[in-house]
């Protein structure tokens, strides 16, 4: 899928995204996950703003998306949070910053809708302080051989509905990438994963 049409795609559904920042599950996934962040904060993919409530005090965001209506929305939510933070509207693959630029690294629920998912990871790794911190939260394929068959029968469609592949193999991916997992907490059949780790090379 050509990015104008998968842009196109999110700019549709922005108005849910911010309706579903009150979902109880994710909620708890993101306040478990957020709270580790501090410093200079990247956010890839922030949607409407949904990680902004839980980020702790102090920290300065860079929120990045390619969807100019998701950052209209994300703009309100960090007004209400009191949050310092500036955004990008930009192709998030196209991205470029200088190496180990921010402290803290934050994507949640993007790699599904990247072109390359491993490219952006060794991105994340590049962008990231030695002793940064790079956090995700991230679906894909699950555990149970029922599920995963059913979502590789799905994939398709729903990627032209939804602009989002549910068959990526998330701790695969994160592996190969280099970055250093320090922490792994799985959900919903191992379809979720809330993932703490730091930069390629950075010594645990």
């Amino acid at each position: 899928m050509d990015t104008e049409k998968l842009i196109r795609i999110f700019d549709r559904q922005a108005a849910d995204y911010d309706r579903r920042r009150e979902d109880p599950k994710q909620r708890r996934w993101r306040q478990k996950l957020i709270g580790s962040a501090q410093g200079d904060v990247l956010e890839l993919a922030v949607g409407a703003g949904a990680n902004f409530p839980f980020y702790p005090q102090g920290v300065r965001i860079t929120a990045a998306d390619f969807s100019s209506a998701m950052i209209e929305r994300a703009e309100k939510a960090a007004h209400r949070h009191c949050l310092d933070a500036d955004f990008i509207c930009s192709d998030i693959e196209d991205m470029s910053f200088p190496a180990q630029s921010f402290d803290t690294i934050v994507s949640t629920l993007s790699l599904c809708s990247y072109k390359d998912p491993l490219g952006m990871l060794v991105q994340m790794n590049r962008w990231c302080k030695p002793d940064g911190t790079i956090l995700l939260m991230e679906h894909g394929l699950g555990s149970s051989f029922l599920v995963t068959t059913l979502q590789r029968a799905l994939n398709p469609l729903l990627y032209r509905i939804y602009g989002c592949h549910h068959t990526r193999d998330i701790i695969g991916l994160v592996r190969e990438s280099g970055m250093q997992i320090r922490r792994t907490e799985s959900f919903s059949l191992n379809m979720v994963h809330l993932i703490w780790a730091g930069p390629q090379g950075q010594q645990l």
